[in-house]
């Protein structure tokens, strides 16, 4: 038994061979339904446990069972622990701990939508990712659902929104189809006058079946579709499925593909919090710096045309390593463009927070307070900006980050000024790490070779910190070793129940502004 193993058990009050330790930083846990609250209960209290996901599995043609599968986040223990439960499927129920974990909330109703697993003692246990034209009785993640099955739509009542009340007070919808080139999501405000007294929302408009498709692909090609998930997050989703992938067939990825792994997800990092300093410039109509920042963005992606061939880094992660090399003319590029970008970013930012009309648009607006943020399981830049900490390439190194030195920029405020100001700082961080793995990029292969198989009959996790925060695929392979099952986690998932719980007590004409200092993937969270 491993020590951080031994850990957690006697941390967790739990006899010793209990809990394993499957891989380096994945714990694992086989636990009855029944015992799930109480676990999470002593994880958060004793081990200081942050919800990552909790997912599902049809494992009823090969153990008559479904599951009900939790990952924690265990920063002290620098581990994921993945606690499994069995359910029986003529009793297709589980405990919910929602009320206690309200990180939970999604999770749950999600398992519910998909796999028609109930949670029993769920606070509000209606639709999340399931529209109201959609069927009852139909669980798309269940292994009898084939994927190209037509499924006829239904008329009914609509989305219970909340009703409004008093004199004075309207609901005012916004969306789904918004006045520019972003994805649908309905927003629809209770408000008075312009104050805002509640916001709720409907997603998953645009939801893919991104996890079902999964399950007919061939393993190496679940890489190209890893990749699709978010569009801006095309490294992060890709590094995340193929760590999943490698930790399964226990691939050891050469050091130079290691560190060149970091220059993309740095890159990626770089070029999206740019455009959005620029954006929330845009909200509040301050023309100059978001120009500013659109041709520092533009800089960057053109760079990644030149240097991988590609703007937005798709089609750069391999299983096993990397695709394309950098050269040492195009290393001596990417550093001198460094060079030039750091005092033009600096610029950029102090024209924003030195001017007034700006300041009074994002300061003490959209505030998520600490104990909000911690409740509601926020994670990433919007988690960092309400002084949770927590980051992965720190606290869970992968790649070429462990041993790299680097802050993880924390705020207080919680505000539209604090994500902002987070996102800066993390700029100035990747010029640091990036700095310190172009001056030693080591000279090997850039890709291992993978087996003509997966292990059959296994599952493994693979996580990253992407740009807007932790992305985790977990990867299941059936007794042929082929993919059963993967789940994905975008950031957004997480974050957008943080949106609701920041815009009330705001005006309208603010919630753009805070919407974007979030800035959530519509398509990572749909999937």
């Amino acid at each position: 038994m491993s020590a951080v193993a031994s850990t957690a058990a006697e941390r967790l009050g739990l006899r010793d061979g209990v809990i394993r330790e499957v891989r380096s930083g994945e714990l694992v846990i086989d636990a009855g339904a029944a015992d799930l609250p109480a676990l999470a209960d002593a994880a958060v209290a004793k081990l200081g446990a942050r919800l990552l996901s909790i997912f599902a599995t049809d494992e009823r043609a090969a153990h008559g069972r479904f599951t009900v599968q939790h990952v924690w986040w265990l920063p002290e223990l620098r581990t994921l622990l993945r606690a499994s439960a069995g359910v029986d499927p003529a009793e297709p129920s589980f405990p919910s701990i929602a009320t206690r974990h309200p990180s939970a909330n999604w999770f749950e109703r999600e398992v519910m939508d998909l796999f028609g697993l109930s949670p029993q003692g769920h606070p509000n246990p209606g639709r999340v990712a399931l529209h109201d034209d959609w069927p009852e009785g139909v669980f798309a993640l269940r292994k009898d659902f084939a994927d190209d099955t037509t499924v006829g739509r239904v008329a009914g009542d609509l989305h219970p929104f909340r009703p409004v009340s008093g004199e004075g007070v309207f609901q005012m919808p916004v969306g789904p189809v918004h006045a520019g080139v972003i994805e649908p999501g309905h927003f629809r405000f209770g408000v008075a006058g312009e104050p805002v007294l509640y916001l709720q929302m409907r997603l998953f408009y645009v939801h893919k079946g991104t996890e079902k498709r999964f399950e007919r692909l061939p393993w190496r090609h679940g890489l190209f579709l890893a990749e699709s998930i978010s569009g801006d997050t095309a490294v992060g989703h890709a590094l995340a499925y193929a760590h999943a992938i490698e930790r399964l067939a226990s691939i050891e990825v050469p050091p130079r593909a290691r560190s060149l792994r970091v220059i993309l997800l740095e890159l990626e990092r770089l070029y999206n919090h740019v455009a959005d300093i620029g954006a929330l410039a845009t909200d509040v109509a301050f023309t100059v710096p978001a120009s500013q920042a659109q041709s520092l963005r533009e800089g960057l992606v053109r760079l990644h045309q030149r240097l991988f061939g590609t703007r937005l880094l798709r089609g750069t992660v391999a299983l096993g390593g990397v695709k394309t090399d950098l050269a040492d003319a195009g290393r001596r590029a990417l550093q001198a463009h460094l060079t030039s970008l750091e005092p033009e970013f600096d610029h950029l930012i102090t024209s924003l927070i030195d001017a007034g009309t700006f300041t009074d648009r994002v300061d003490a607006t959209g505030v998520l307070t600490h104990q909000a943020a911690r409740d509601l399981g926020i994670v990433g830049v919007a988690a960092r900006a309400s002084h949770v900490d927590g980051d992965l390439r720190r606290d869970l190194p992968h790649d070429a980050y462990e041993g790299l030195q680097f802050d993880v920029p924390l705020e207080d405020g919680g505000d539209v000024r604090a994500r902002l100001m987070v996102r800066a700082r993390e700029v100035e961080q990747s010029f640091r790490i990036l700095r310190q793995v172009l001056d030693t990029l080591p000279a090997t292969a850039l890709c291992a070779s993978m087996p003509a198989d997966l292990p059959a009959a296994s599952s493994a996790l693979g996580w990253v910190e992407a740009w807007r925060g932790p992305v985790l695929h977990y990867v299941a392979t059936d007794e042929r070793g082929r993919l059963t099952r993967v789940k994905i986690n975008d950031p957004s998932f997480l974050n957008w129940p943080g949106v609701i719980q920041a815009v009330p007590g705001n005006i309208v004409p603010d919630f753009p502004v805070i919407n974007k200092s979030f800035n959530l993937s519509y398509s990572g969270n749909d999937r």
